[in-house]
């Protein structure tokens, strides 16, 4: 099973929770910011690189409860009728993985917390959009509190989650 990361971090020369998820990946790592520093996507490339995996991996982190910039214009520009969805099943069948990290605590996403939501809430829109393509959309992996997280705890995280991404 042929897996693939498409991490959308605009800082991630600054990032210490998804640098160390990603660092010795086991799998294939694309950093779309990295790859389109002037957010002018490739959308073929991008289809190519989405037709040769069977798992996706969706990386970001948490901003104002939702993905980056470039999250949002790359699914908008690559994920277009016709090859994804109506008539189109590029994507049918695939897994995909929402990973993400945040600065809170995990306890503060509760309907009766500060946030008054639930992570899984927050990730709904990816949720429905793998979806409505055909995806079967596994558990996501989050990474909460990376504000105060220690970096044995960051570590045993990264750890989980190459196990994660190994899984047939």
């Amino acid at each position: 099973m042929k897996t693939t990361i498409f991490l959308f971090h605009p800082a991630f020369a600054h990032s210490r929770a998804n640098a160390a998820l990603v660092h010795n990946s086991p799998v294939e790592v694309r950093d779309l910011y990295q790859l389109y520093p002037t957010e002018l996507i490739d959308v073929a490339a991008e289809q190519a690189a989405l037709s040769a995996a069977d798992r996706i991996v969706w990386q970001f982190p948490l901003y104002w409860y939702s993905g980056p910039g470039l999250m949002k214009k790359w699914l908008d520009q690559v994920l277009t009728a016709g090859w994804a969805y109506e008539g189109g099943t590029a994507l049918q069948g695939k897994e995909l993985l929402i990973a993400t990290t945040m600065g809170g605590k995990l306890t503060d996403y509760q309907a009766t917390g500060p946030q008054g939501h639930t992570v899984t809430e927050f990730l709904l829109p990816l949720t429905v959009t793998g979806e409505y393509v055909g995806m079967q959309v596994l558990p996501p992996f989050i990474v909460a509190d990376t504000v105060n997280i220690t970096a044995d705890q960051l570590a045993a995280a990264a750890q989980r989650y190459h196990q994660r991404l190994l899984v047939p």
